[in-house]
């Protein structure tokens, strides 16, 4: 892998890695996807240790899995990392949040985008499905893909969720007002809530009886959720599939009685 050590060693530093998972992570972004043994070959991380390597970087966010078999990874983008590591360590060091932030004009970080967008074998956005866990992990991957809209977004989850996130959703709606997307919201839960989130949010809200969370962009993109709020830990299939979003749009229009 020819990047070179003086990059390896500042991008250890600014994400908070040890020296095989900035290897591996490089490699992901670099290869785009790619199982563990040929993340192996490209990063010089032996075999034995790729495994572990990888399966920290998936709980630390920086790597997901892609559905299917054999098993492969990508590499989660530089910016999404960048802002799931502000907002952990928003609330105990603003001095950090800030220096996190200026990472974004150095010539380093410019480089790892650089890598992302032509590496070896560049992502291509609708081969791609993958599974996303715990809460974190889902909430930035989730306003990554709500601010990319470009026509229309469609959600439907229940009252709670979108009152305990009431500031991510606040400022997502605002972007998307701004930019004239169209947002379908349907919530289940109750009634007094949904009323308060719609006088908040200033938005006609569709009350629900649908006991499911999922988010529908640009009937191009779902983002559905396995598992409830109590449960353990968060589980979210993201697909990048045309053809399920639009048939799954399709049907929940049904459902809720209109379009």
């Amino acid at each position: 892998m020819l990047v070179k050590q003086e990059l390896m060693n500042k991008i250890k530093d600014y994400f908070d890695l040890n020296v095989y998972e900035t290897k591996v992570w490089l490699a992901l972004l670099g290869k785009g996807v790619a199982s563990a043994g040929e993340i192996a070959s490209i990063s010089g991380v032996p075999r034995s240790r790729t495994y572990d390597v990888l399966e920290s970087l998936e709980k630390k966010g920086f790597a997901i899995v892609k559905l299917g078999k054999p098993v492969k990874y990508l590499g989660v983008k530089p910016r999404i990392i960048l802002e799931k590591m502000k907002n952990n360590i928003r609330r105990d060091a603003n001095e950090r949040m800030i220096s996190l932030s200026g990472v974004k004009k150095t010539d380093e970080f410019m480089q790892l985008e650089k890598l992302y967008n032509t590496g070896i074998t560049p992502i291509k956005r609708e081969d791609i499905s993958a599974a996303l866990k715990g809460k974190s992990n889902i909430t930035n991957h989730l306003r990554e893909i709500l601010q990319n809209a470009e026509k229309e977004v469609i959600i439907c989850t229940n009252a709670e969720e979108i009152n305990s996130k009431s500031k991510l959703f606040q400022q997502t709606f605002e972007v998307l007002k701004k930019a004239n997307i169209k947002i379908k919201l349907a919530l289940s839960g109750d009634k007094e809530l949904i009323k308060k989130i719609e006088d908040k949010f200033e938005m006609k809200i569709k009350q629900v009886n649908i006991d499911a969370k999922f988010f529908i962009i640009d009937r191009k993109e779902i983002l559905f959720y396995l598992s409830k709020s109590s449960d353990d830990e968060d589980v979210a299939i993201w697909l990048n599939s045309g053809f399920f979003a639009q048939a799954f749009a399709s049907l929940f229009e049904k459902a809720i009685g209109g379009k």
